[in-house]
This record gives structure tokens, sequence and C-alpha cells, in this order.
């Protein structure tokens, strides 16, 4: 199966301009293409992994990756899929998050000898100026038009900003840049995209000709890839110091049973014959394959020694037994009175919740437990004695911490 075919059986073309020619390159090893990350934290997270990990693999069959990480474009903020207006970062912040980026994508794409390029839209987007952008740009877009895309369609209904107006000629502008300065003949997105995309691909024909070969692709899900970075208690970073590995594992371990399939055949590189088989797959089989899924990804995201851990870790926990990699908090004696500390700072304390209000509510639930043991009083104090030897604080199913002195 050549690799465009993979593409499509794994899931992940939603639509595209001209697939025959689209599929013909790929397959080749002719593809020049691009992906956008906007630099909006100093992190990437699980919703850009479907992204990463397409990179690969067309990297993998001799494509060429363009990293194009948002310095500019993230000056104004991408408003699809929104319902309000993005925070507004400096410069100085912005540049953070950019290096933060580089270092991360290396885990996915191989930069060396020219195989990948990574650049910075700022590079081109912050020496514009606004009356030549009118002029150069402004005549190749309909306003009517750019009001009917989908990307404006949440934020038409609360008030879309002149700003963020904007936002899809930057990314026009971009994918014609990329043209003429790298020879980038394709640009991938999510489906929430498809408008921006198109606006590319249009100014760089309209500006260059009929016979520029510019053409467009989308990820399917790549929206839902998008809310996969989001939990109840926050984002799921690829950082290690924001999402420890651990927790990555038993974030992929805990999908639910429809996802877990679809998860394996998108993100992870096992064979497709591998995975078909699991198709029959029910019941407790379905947790072998969640199990498969968390070490895949960790892996990937970690490396192969921190995965083993992760996966060790969740085993000795969830079969009674013990392990060092357990995530844990240490505290210290001005965290304590006379006593210990009591069962809602310590919650607090060891970031299980944000609050002691949602603290008490997680306790008078029955959703806390200590060594395995239910506690319902608020006001149960853990002894320094016990803190000496550590304890397993568990709330509901899949947080927990080890809590020592």
């Amino acid at each position: 199966m050549q690799i465009y075919e993979e593409l499509v059986e794994r899931g992940l073309i939603a639509q595209v301009t001209n697939e025959e020619e689209i599929k013909k390159m790929i397959n080749e090893g002719k593809a020049v293409f691009y992906i956008g990350f906007d630099p909006t934290a100093d992190s990437l997270h699980v919703g850009h992994f479907m992204a990463l990990c397409l990179m690969k693999r067309l990297q993998q069959a001799g494509n060429k990756p363009i990293a194009l990480i948002g310095g500019g474009t993230a000056m104004i903020g991408d408003p699809s899929g929104r319902t309000d207006m993005r925070q507004m970062m400096t410069r100085e912040t912005i540049d953070h998050n950019v290096e933060c980026f580089k270092k991360q994508m290396s885990r996915f794409i191989d930069f060396s000898d020219d195989k990948a390029i990574l650049v910075n839209n700022a590079d081109w987007l912050l020496d514009l100026n606004y009356v030549d952008v009118l002029r150069e740009v402004g005549p190749h877009f309909s306003v009517n038009r750019m009001l009917t895309a989908e990307c404006y369609k949440q934020r038409m209904e609360k008030g879309l900003s002149f700003l963020e107006f904007n936002y899809m000629i930057m990314q026009s502008y971009d994918f014609y840049m990329l043209f003429q300065k790298y020879g980038c003949n394709m640009e991938f997105g999510g489906d929430d995209q498809w408008s921006n995309m198109l606006g590319g691909t249009e100014l760089i024909r309209r500006k260059l000709g009929k016979d520029a070969h510019a053409m467009t692709i989308t990820l399917l899900l790549n929206s839902e890839g998008k809310k996969m970075g989001k939990t109840q208690s926050g984002a799921v970073w690829l950082d290690p110091e924001k999402t420890t590995p651990y927790e990555f594992y038993q974030y992929w371990r805990n999908v639910a049973d429809a996802d877990v399939l679809k998860c394996i055949r998108m993100l992870t590189f096992l064979p497709l014959e591998e995975i078909n088989k699991m198709d029959k797959w029910e019941g407790s089989e379905l947790n072998r394959a969640k199990e498969i899924l968390a070490y895949e990804l960790t892996k990937l995201v970690h490396g192969e020694e921190e995965a083993k851990k992760a996966e060790e870790s969740a085993k000795a926990l969830f079969g009674g037994g013990q392990s060092e990699n357990i995530p844990s908090v240490s505290l210290r004696e001005e965290d304590l009175t006379e006593d210990g500390i009591d069962i809602l700072s310590a919650l607090v304390k060891g970031e299980m919740v944000s609050s002691r209000s949602e603290a008490r509510r997680a306790v008078e639930q029955g959703g806390v437990t200590l060594e395995g043991e239910k506690i319902t009083d608020i006001k149960y104090v853990i002894s320094k004695e016990c803190l000496k030897e550590g304890v397993l604080l568990k709330k509901g199913k899949k947080v927990f911490k080890k809590i020592t002195l």
C-alpha cells in the first residue's frame, strides 16, 4: 500500500482540491508541504498530535515537511472554532513559545540535511507595510465570500473583530510566501481550516497565474483532535514538566471504548494489518487496546524508557502493587500543622483539584480514597507518620498522587 492510500485507510484525509494530482505527488515523494502551528502556549499539546504524526509519516515516505510556526499570526489569533477573542500576547512571550515548539517538534520531524524546514512567519509578516498589503493582497479577496467561511461563523454571532477578520488573509499570505521561497506546493490543515487554506491556494493562482501548482488537503477530525488536548483538569501537554509521562500515558489509557481503535489507527505507527485484527476486540480486549495506544504514544513523545516506566506504574497502581514511577508530590514542614495535613489541603497541594471547594465536593460525594480507604470526613487529617512513608491519594478513578513529606 502506498502512503496516500494508507492515509486514507487510517482515516486522516477529509477533503482535497485535486485528489489524483495530490496522490501522485505524495506517493512519489514530491510533496513539499506545510502545516502551521500558532505558538499560543509554551508547549505543544495532544491536539497537535495528528498533524505531527502526519508530518512524520509523509517525511518517512520521502516528502519534505515545512513546519511553520506562527510567530506573526499568533499576534492576531485564529478565530476558527472560537466564540471569543484570543488573549493578546507580547512579542517576548511569542518568541519564547516559538523556541519551545522547535525543541518539541524535533522528536517527530528530522530537520537534518535539509530533510525538513522550520520557519517562522514573523520573518515576513511583521515587516509588511499595511498599504502594500492592501494593494498587493486585498484585490484578491471578496469580503462577501470571506463572511460565509466556516471559520468565522461562530465569531459572527458574538461579534467578529476586524483584527481577527484579517487572519484568513495572513494565513493565505503564508502559503504564497512559502510557495515562492521554498517551493512549497501543498498545505495540510484541520477540517476547521478549509476556508483559510483555500484562500492561500487561490491567492497563489491569482498572483502567479493558473499554472502555479498549489494544493490543499485537510485532515479528518482535526477539530476533534484539538479537543483531545483538553481534559476536565486542563490541557494535556507534550512537555514532561507540564504533563508527566505517566499522566500522558494515563490520558490515552482512559480514552473511550468507542475511540480507542480510531486513535490507534490515526496516531500510532503500528501496521494496519495488525490494527485491523483489533477491530473484532471487545470487552477486556479493549482495555488491552488502550494499553497499546497509551504505550505507543508515550514512547513516541517521551521515549521508550519513559513509556515502560509509565506502563509499569499503571499496572502496579491498578493491580494493587507499588511503583516508584507513580506521580508524587512532596510536602514541606510548613505545609503541615502539628498533626499533619487535612484532606482538603492535601488534594489542593497535590494539584488534584483547583480549589478547596472542589476538594470538599469530591470528599462529600465519596470520590476520595486514601490507601484504598474511602474518606468522607472533610476534617480528616493525614498524620506526619503516614506522610513519612508516603500515602496514595486518589480522586475518582483517574486522578491520583503519592503524597510524601
